[in-house]
């Protein structure tokens, strides 16, 4: 009863705000405190203790620093250089996006160092190219989760982390390099979907300027060579790790990196440079995106304190056919994803339950392991969650975020999805 209770003030949480135009997260945080203070006995401190203070933190300082390039017209400028360069080829923009945040992801970066560097430039990209922002929004996302799927980079180290713990120590490099190979053809799929099917998308870069853009000017320079050097800071560590992992002072050091810290320190760096006014730069921090991400971030750790989650995980384990498991991790997954983390909540969830359904199913464990991955990183894309989330806060003013959020919520979710649906169906027979 409770459990249904917390879903229905997610849902009604959402729709209080979806109609009232105000921001969801202040609902959210209501019924946080109702539903944990008045029905289930919390503290108020740990309730107010349940804000997601890391999440904040990462987006506010990332979108702090990638600010000044943004104020400064840097961003802008960088856009406009890609989209020259792709000029007798439009309409492979969207898979150029992909295969640019992929590259990063793979190479170590974390996922919100790449959403966050990327998706300012797509929606540039596609404000210019006269193409549709969701395909770029879809595309950089689908490059920065399935990128970071890589077996050596950080979600395929978790997810091979995961598995070992299951008891699939000898198969786990393996299933994790089908993991990643599944999750790029998924990925490609989609966005040749959203590329295609619509028919507003078939005439990228109609009536576009293609013309060569102006050099970039000194402070546009040096901010590129701060957005560069923040990228190597964040990448260099973890790619050294990987290489020689026996090193104490690497290992060491990789594990003070953190990408937020790290954009707050170059943030410094260039207020001193006077890239840009520091009011203007702060001006444009996504508040609203960070109170609605945070908001219902605390009433989703009510929920986990309540046991829904859980009830949820083992339900699936326990109540279904054993045919109709593989879709039912991934349509769960991706449920679970639309609020919270595939890292951090979905998959350590979800994959302790794979070697007890496998033995009372004959399922593969590496078709379950790889549906519970497709399905969750589908729902990314949300509002609601990481992906979402970055995505509103790199839109350049209100109007382009609120008409950013319906689309990302009603369109790009269902529509991801229902692929990933159709995906593991077919996995299903394949694995």
């Amino acid at each position: 009863m409770l459990s249904i209770l917390i879903v229905g003030a997610i849902a009604l949480a959402v729709a209080i705000g979806y109609k009232t135009k105000y921001n969801t997260g202040l609902f959210a945080i209501v019924f946080a405190y109702v539903i944990g203070c008045f029905v289930m006995g919390m503290k108020t401190k740990e309730v107010i203790g349940s804000w997601p203070v890391s999440t904040m933190f990462v987006i506010f300082s990332v979108s702090l620093f990638y600010n000044f390039a943004l104020v400064n017209g840097t961003l802008e400028k960088t856009a406009r250089y890609l989209l020259y360069a792709f000029r007798h080829f439009p309409g492979l923009l969207p898979f150029a996006l992909y295969f640019a945040s992929a590259g990063i992801a793979a190479l170590g970066a974390g996922f919100f160092t790449v959403m966050a560097f990327m998706a300012p430039i797509a929606l540039l990209i596609c404000r210019e190219a006269k193409m549709d922002k969701l395909v770029g929004a879809v595309a950089v996302n689908c490059g920065a989760l399935s990128g970071a799927n890589f077996m050596t980079s950080g979600s395929g180290i978790i997810f091979r982390g995961l598995m070992d713990e299951a008891g699939f120590i000898e198969s786990s490099f393996q299933y994790s390099a089908v993991i990643f190979i599944s999750s790029v053809v998924f990925s490609l799929l989609l966005i040749a979907g959203f590329r295609y099917i619509p028919r507003g998308n078939r005439n990228i870069g109609k009536g576009a300027s293609f013309e060569k853009p102006e050099n970039f000017n000194a402070k546009q320079k040096m901010n590129l060579y701060l957005i560069i050097g923040m990228i190597l800071t964040v990448l260099i560590f973890p790619v050294l790790n990987i290489i020689v992992p026996s090193n104490a002072t690497i290992s060491f050091i990789n594990s003070k990196i953190d990408v937020g810290l790290a954009a707050i320190i170059f943030s410094v760096i260039a207020l001193f440079l006077k890239l840009a006014p520091e009011k203007d730069v702060i001006a444009k921090v996504p508040w609203n995106t960070i109170i609605m991400i945070c908001g219902v971030g605390m009433l989703i750790q009510v929920a986990i304190a309540a046991g829904t989650i859980d009830l949820l995980a083992s339900w699936v384990g326990s109540s279904l056919p054993g045919w109709a498991v593989p879709v039912a991790m991934s349509v769960v997954g991706a449920i679970m994803s639309f609020f919270s983390s595939t890292l951090g909540v979905v998959c350590p969830a979800l994959y302790p339950l794979v070697p007890a359904v496998t033995e009372a199913s004959g399922i593969s464990p590496l078709l379950l392991f790889t549906c519970i991955v497709i399905g969750a990183q589908s729902s990314a894309i949300s509002p609601f969650s990481s992906g979402g989330s970055l995505v509103l806060g790199s839109c350049s003013a209100d109007e382009e975020r609120t008409a950013m959020f319906p689309r990302l919520l009603f369109l790009a979710v269902p529509v991801s999805v229902a692929a990933s649906t159709i995906f593991n169906l077919i996995l299903s027979v394949i694995l």
